[in-house]
């Protein structure tokens, strides 16, 4: 696995429902290029849990991860065998798991592929890094903006602490929330449904964000430390930052939201630690079904 691309993430999705028909494979929304955003539903239990990976374009590895918990979990269910010690027949009877694997489908192809004169935003991304044709650290989706300070969550004040105030590789939140179709069909596909919790998976910092400006359910901080302790992670109350999708999750619906710094280094994580990472990540997204 040199890279987990858009092309790579939708010929899985066609070979897990092949062979796995019980998951469930939609559309929420498509890129500013065209590109579907896929969305996943495993389990039919009342409780819903949502987790979204791919939103920052060098955080790529964040997609094959979370595609791996998910076909280890459609396996483990179709034999009737536990994962990692979980039963997932019971686990899956108890939750609904939507995932959303790659947010920024157009960024992670940027950054999987490089900028060659034939890619049709080539000028304008060449401005925007800085005459630069090196992409390896781009964050933001095709047209500069990063896509999770993209929503209505105190968004001018997160606009008025950025020091970027034009397109670019990261940190730029774009003329308004949700002017970004990713960011968009992120937020539509999360009203339409009745989420009880979401995680957003990033990189790096071995890190767990709980809390929203005091908007967090009592029992956020509770889950975080269930969450940590499975993991080896810190759990950490975040401040002076805004216009997140887990800090729009928390204030529009008064519910637990998690940002999970996945790993340790510098973004992009190498490939190499992909078994690494997982084991720190599927012992998460386990407790997050048992809580």
């Amino acid at each position: 696995m040199l890279g987990y691309g858009y092309e790579r993430l939708s010929s899985e999705l066609g070979r897990l429902n092949k062979i796995y028909p019980f998951v469930q494979v939609a559309t929420i929304g498509k890129s500013v290029m065209g590109r579907e955003i896929y969305a996943l539903r495993i389990g039919y239990g009342a409780r819903c849990i949502h987790v979204n990976a791919g939103m920052h374009a060098n955080e790529w590895i964040t997609t094959p991860l979370l595609m791996q918990f998910i076909e280890e979990t459609a396996c483990a269910y179709a034999r009737g065998t536990a994962l990692r010690g979980s039963n997932i027949r019971r686990l899956l009877a108890d939750n609904t798991l939507w995932v959303v694997p790659m947010v920024n489908p157009d960024g992670v192809e940027l950054v999987l592929q490089g900028l060659t004169p034939e890619h049709p935003f080539y000028e304008q991304l060449l401005e925007w890094n800085g005459g630069s044709a090196d992409v390896i650290h781009w964050k933001a989706n095709i047209r500069g903006v990063d896509l999770n300070d993209q929503f209505p969550a105190h968004w001018e004040e997160e606009k008025a602490r950025r020091e970027h105030d034009r397109p670019g590789p990261r940190d730029y939140g774009g003329e308004a929330p949700l002017s970004e179709p990713e960011a968009a069909a992120l937020a539509a596909f999360t009203s339409s449904q009745s989420f009880d919790f979401v995680i957003a998976l990033h990189t790096q910092g071995r890190e767990i964000y709980w809390n929203y400006r005091d908007y967090e359910p009592a029992e956020s901080e509770c889950m975080a430390d269930r969450l940590a302790l499975a993991s080896g992670y810190e759990a950490v109350k975040l401040t002076g930052s805004d216009a997140g999708y887990k800090d729009w999750f928390i204030e529009q619906f008064r519910r637990p939201g998690f940002t999970v710094e996945v790993g340790f280094g510098v973004n992009p994580l190498p490939i190499e630690t992909f078994s690494k990472l997982y084991d720190e990540l599927a012992p998460i997204l386990l407790t997050a079904m048992e809580i």
